[in-house]
């Protein structure tokens, strides 16, 4: 599977331990990160190092959720063509909205989740509130690192899965040294940003009350002179060690000369704790914690920590004092060992493995499914007999006879297929929806499907290619064949682009080259996925003929699913199961203007139109003999209105 991760706190090398582990369980994750961002109070440069997977992008703006990632490298990896990009910001956010920006304007549905760690509902002010609100209803998935936040996002609107993943932390770094006993001059510590909430001045005055305990405190922030000042205070500056930023090998070492962590985080009206990875650090180092009852501590420290009132400093005093407790020391240290590997790394990234396969799908080869070929007949039946034989009759065949042949049944009942007469003429697009109602009511919904028109022809390896690529990524919802046309061995044409209004006037003006956009593969061979077809629905039977597989093809991608074509070699005899060329003409126009009508409305079908009446004008003036001629018909078409007479018998 292929990930974009947008994250700006992959700046911190020891965060991007999540996607080193995605990539050992095969995920191809690429990251885009900020080159340098603020963490725990200080700023932090991009150091890639091994990590050949990460990009340093560069941002306008310091807030976490008002900030901008320079656009180009982001385009660039949208046009990689990920699987699923997942969002490591907060929905309501500019880089949310901007990432997303772009991934509309480089026309791509790639499905997408994010994150949250948001656990205070709040009513954010317009863009902000848009942001969010298109991230939550076009989303697949989201993770939180809280339930609260999980709780929020669902009372919002949250239409797709929602799962709780909480941060990691790599335990054979923050690991405990070999202690039997507290120190004998105990000493606390603190570890995290310096600021108001965060509760530093509750623990400063919680130690004043304990003359034998010394402090050190890990971090930076804009409350760092506040504290400073309040040690003079109160008297223990010499106690009160401020020992500044810290990561990596450092940081584990400061652990490890700590007996207990206090956590003393404070409940305020626009912040409640998120997470609290020191919390988590400090378990896996064996070191007791003593946190406030915040946010969302109590879920994370569990029963191996203690946990007093916020902003108490007698009730933090006490907690502490219980912590230094011989016996209650010894449990906590086992206990909040034993709590931080559920905090582990390659936990973590199992659990976002499984999200991105929840959301997105996963290969379904293992389950051994057989595509079935589906083959609405119509016409002669010796096409039909090579058809069938080309497939070596290594899958099983359902034929839906719209003609209602005692031949065509001949022929099924020879290559052992299944045989369903409709009664008449029901068109393509209904005689597919029959196999698949067949398939529905006999317990194989589950099957893919390969349609195949009478006249072509495909090998039964070509078939397992198809097959094959088509679950070598999660949401490819159709593979088309590339094809050759027997009578000249020239190959045809496969991939065209979703007939569009404004694509008819690049034509009309003789820009026709710019025109070669990937959007849809012909359906005289194309395999359709069955989770596509289970999500997108059955064929549009308003289409008798033509256009029915463009429609769902349409329908698909803009269900977020994408559309391939296989190099193998099929063989197709264009137009051979139609009765004439001047009935398929106008058939094709008239489920062109369906098409038109359907996915642009009447304003769009009209502009459609005249791009074709103005083409056809220019190309009878200027064009001679028979070419001038069709030209001419064709205006005729339009200026009558394809679908005008055009019955569906």
């Amino acid at each position: 599977m292929k990930v974009l991760r947008v994250a700006h706190h992959g700046v911190v090398a020891a965060w991007r331990e999540r996607e080193r582990q995605l990539r050992e369980l095969g995920a191809d994750v690429t990251m885009l990160s900020a080159r340098r961002w603020n963490e725990g109070g200080r700023r932090v440069e991009l150091d890639a190092s091994s990590d050949t997977f990460v990009t340093g992008v560069r941002t306008v703006g310091r807030h976490p959720n008002a900030f901008l990632y320079d656009p180009v490298p982001l385009w660039r990896a949208l046009g990689e063509r990920p699987d699923v990009i997942d969002l490591h910001e907060e929905p309501f956010s500019l880089a949310t909205a901007e990432v997303l920006l772009l991934r509309a304007l480089r026309r791509r549905r790639t499905p997408f989740v994010f994150y949250s760690a948001q656990n205070i509902e709040k009513r954010y002010p317009i863009p902000f509130r848009w942001f969010e609100a298109y991230a939550l209803k076009h989303a697949i998935g989201a993770y939180v690192c809280n339930s609260d936040a999980g709780a929020i996002l669902s009372r919002k609107g949250m239409r797709g899965l929602c799962r709780v993943i909480p941060l990691g932390v790599d335990i054979t770094r923050f690991a405990p040294r070999d202690r039997r006993t507290p120190s004998s001059r105990p000493v606390i510590g603190y570890v995290g940003r310096l600021e108001p909430h965060k509760g530093c001045e509750v623990l400063l005055r919680a130690v004043s009350a304990n003359p034998s305990w010394d402090v050190r405190i890990t971090g930076e922030g804009s409350a760092y002179s506040d504290l400073v000042a309040l040690t003079r205070e109160l008297g223990i500056a010499d106690r009160v060690s401020f020992l500044g930023f810290a990561e990596d090998a450092e940081l584990a070492s400061r652990y490890q000369d700590l007996d207990v962590l206090a956590v003393p985080s404070l409940d305020t009206p626009g912040w409640l704790e998120q997470f609290c990875r020191s919390a988590v650090e400090a378990m896996a180092s064996g070191v007791p914690v003593v946190a406030s009852r915040s946010g969302a501590l109590p879920d994370v420290v569990g029963d191996a920590g203690i946990l007093t009132t916020p902003g108490d400093s007698s009730a933090l005093s006490d907690g502490i004092s219980r912590a230094l407790n011989l016996t209650t020391w010894t449990d906590l240290r086992a206990r909040g060992r034993e709590r931080a590997r559920t905090f582990t790394w390659p936990r973590i990234a199992e659990q976002h493995n499984e999200l991105y396969r929840d959301t997105v799908g996963e290969n379904s080869l293992g389950r051994d499914l057989t595509p079935h070929v589906v083959i609405v007949a119509y016409g002669s039946p010796d096409m039909l007999s090579n058809a069938l034989r080309s497939l070596e009759a290594e899958f099983p065949v359902t034929i839906v006879d719209n003609s209602s042949s005692a031949e065509t049944r001949r022929v099924a009942d020879e290559h052992d297929a299944i045989y369903i007469d409709p009664g008449r003429n029901l068109g393509f697009g209904a005689g597919v929806n029959v196999a698949l109602r067949w398939l529905a009511d006999n317990g194989m919904s589950d099957r893919d499907v390969l349609l195949l028109n009478p006249d072509a022809q495909i090998s039964a390896g070509s078939v397992r290619t198809m097959h094959a690529l088509m679950h070598a990524r999660p949401r490819v919802a159709a593979v088309g064949a590339t094809q050759v046309d027997p009578t000249s061995g020239q190959q045809t044409r496969v991939w065209w682009p979703f007939p569009h209004p404004v694509r008819a006037w690049i034509e009309a003006l003789g820009l026709g080259v710019l025109n070669r956009a990937h959007g849809f593969a012909i359906g005289s061979v194309l395999l359709l996925r069955a989770e596509a077809v289970a999500d997108v629905g059955r064929f549009d039977e308003r289409f008798f003929l033509y256009a029915e597989e463009v429609d769902w093809q349409k329908r698909a991608v803009d269900h977020g699913w994408s559309i391939d074509v296989a190099a193998v070699k099929a063989m197709h005899l264009g137009g051979a199961t139609s009765e004439s060329g001047a009935r398929r003409e106008r058939y094709f126009h008239a489920s062109g203007e369906l098409y038109l009508r359907k996915h642009f409305g009447t304003a769009g079908w009209q502009l459609y139109r005249s791009a074709i009446v103005v083409g056809a004008v220019a190309r009878s003036a200027v064009l001679r003999s028979s070419r001038r001629q069709s030209a001419l018909a064709r205006l005729r078409l339009y200026l009558r209105g394809p679908a005008q007479g055009v019955s569906a018998s």
